[in-house]
């Protein structure tokens, strides 16, 4: 018995993957198909239901909402580096002291996910984001009003990370329950760039309510606000999505009173006052609705929840390169941004705020990158089904376990892998010759938009590979992009004292 297999055996339950599924001959795929091809059979199929009840408008607005709550772990942690020097003089500690304030952010960014990912595929998405962001919002709380205590700085900072820092997997969770493989392109593009973006405007908020106020407590008191707006925002818009609870949303005969949105449940009070009350017919959403098991009580759902299922993604062989292929990229991005400061300092004389303006071009290349590979991914997805004769379902979503989707997240990654390399050698080169200005923040703007592109790609693949447990997949990338950030920022600085930048 192998080592892999040993691993999934000893664990309960089993996380299904996709990628390890039985391997099929081109003609035992056009054969075994069905309805995703086209044929000449005279039976007529029968109408499938649809993958999701959810109408385009209703995923954009979701899609908004997902990438306001993504921003919120790399904002709050990025936000705080501007801090350190008020830090230190506040509470009388040594560097070393408030650096360690930053290694526990890491340690518990890396746990939250595997804690609260397994937790959203079981009791859902939306009870899961309720609890996070009020643990959220209670941690900034408590750093704002903090005085005096470090060891409660310490203590505040744990419980900010780790509701900060599941909003990531959660919200792959959602595209996936919401979204057919051939569309998830559009909306994880958008997230994904959220997630980046929060790490190059965070030092630009935190550097300018620091300088402009002269205290660490309003960057806190901001979190706060934005916590409460987040936590608002999710109560009222966010219904439950999760498949294995409400399907595809077809149906709330069985929802608990949690899983639905606020607006939902006032809409249908005002109605039932008004002696109309709307069905989700008459609400213009569509009647099919997919299968759901019975529902269990809450107590049941969380007794058979594994925090530490997420580990076992990392033992399949193929999700591994996944996992290392989009870790890579985030550990380019997180050395680049931490290395920004001293060059900007040393080479160009820069101060602080001048430092901190220094990120937007970067941001903005995340932005460009996270659009249009959204559309690149839809664009390979269909590319790749036309090639190989699928008829794509645009209405119940196509079977994966017969579509080569390995073959159409990765196509083109070498042409960015080529790109994203040589724009990393020039940009090396243009800060040992001390290259002008406009050199530098060019290059960061292509580093930029390249990273997101890759990370974005491998993330949606692993979201497709895991279709049971799309949240636990995410927060196995979430351990395993800040177990390499973590290394890679401890080398970084010996490697520049032995290496030089260049």
């Amino acid at each position: 018995m192998s080592m892999e297999k040993e691993i999934v055996d000893l664990t309960s339950p089993p996380i299904q993957c996709l990628t390890h599924r039985d391997e099929l001959s081109n003609s035992n795929r056009v054969a075994s198909n069905g309805p995703n091809r086209t044929n000449a059979g005279s039976e007529q199929p029968q109408t499938p239901i649809p993958y999701t009840v959810f109408t385009r408008g209703q995923k954009r607005r979701l899609r908004l909402l997902l990438g306001f709550a993504t921003i919120t772990s790399p904002l709050t942690a990025t936000c705080y580096f501007p801090l350190l020097p008020l830090l230190r003089t506040h509470f009388e500690s040594s560097a070393q002291a408030i650096n360690l304030t930053l290694t526990i952010y890491i340690i518990f960014q890396a746990l939250s996910p595997a804690i609260f990912g397994p937790f959203s595929d079981s009791i859902g998405r939306r009870l899961v984001f309720l609890i996070t962001l009020a643990l959220y919002a209670l941690g900034n709380l408590g750093l704002a009003l903090n005085k005096s205590s470090y060891a409660a700085l310490l203590v505040l900072r744990a419980l900010q990370s780790l509701g900060a820092s599941a909003a990531m997997s959660v919200s792959y969770g959602v595209v996936a329950d919401i979204c057919i493989p051939s569309e998830r392109g559009r909306m994880l593009g958008p997230v994904s760039m959220a997630l980046n973006l929060g790490a190059c405007v965070g030092p630009v908020i935190g550097g300018s309510v620091a300088w402009t106020s002269g205290s660490y407590e309003w960057v806190f008191w901001s979190l706060v606000i934005v916590g409460i707006v987040l936590w608002l925002s999710v109560g009222l818009f966010l219904p439950e999505t999760a498949r294995a609870l409400v399907g595809n949303g077809g149906s709330d005969a069985e929802r608990y009173w949690w899983e639905e949105s606020w607006s939902s449940v006032l809409t249908h009070w005002l109605s039932t006052q008004k002696g109309n009350p709307k069905t989700k017919n008459q609400e213009g959403q569509n009647p099919g609705m997919s299968p759901v098991s019975s529902r269990k009580s809450i107590l049941q759902q969380c007794r058979f929840v594994n925090p530490l299922a997420c580990l076992r993604v990392m033992f399949h062989l193929d999700t591994f390169f996944a996992l290392w292929m989009q870790g890579s990229f985030y550990v380019v991005d997180y050395a680049v941004v931490a290395a920004m400061p001293d060059i900007f300092q040393d080479i160009y004389h820069f101060n602080e705020l001048q430092v901190g303006l220094t990120y937007i071009p970067r941001g903005v290349g995340i932005i460009a990158g996270g659009f249009c590979i959204g559309k690149i991914m839809d664009y390979n997805y269909k590319t790749v089904a036309k090639k190989t004769g699928w008829n794509i379902d645009e209405v119940a979503g196509d079977d994966l376990q017969h579509f080569p989707i390995e073959q159409a997240r990765a196509r083109g990654s070498y042409f960015l892998l080529i790109i994203s390399t040589a724009v990393l050698v020039g940009y090396g080169w243009a800060v040992t010759k001390h290259a002008h200005l406009a050199i530098v923040l060019i290059l960061q703007f292509i580093q930029g938009s390249m990273g997101c592109c890759f990370y974005n790609t491998y993330n949606a693949l692993l979201v497709d590979v895991f279709p049971e447990s799309p949240s636990t997949a995410a927060a196995a990338a979430s351990i395993v992009r800040c177990a390499m950030a973590a290394t890679g920022v401890a080398i970084l600085h010996p490697l520049l004292a032995a290496l030089n930048r260049g």
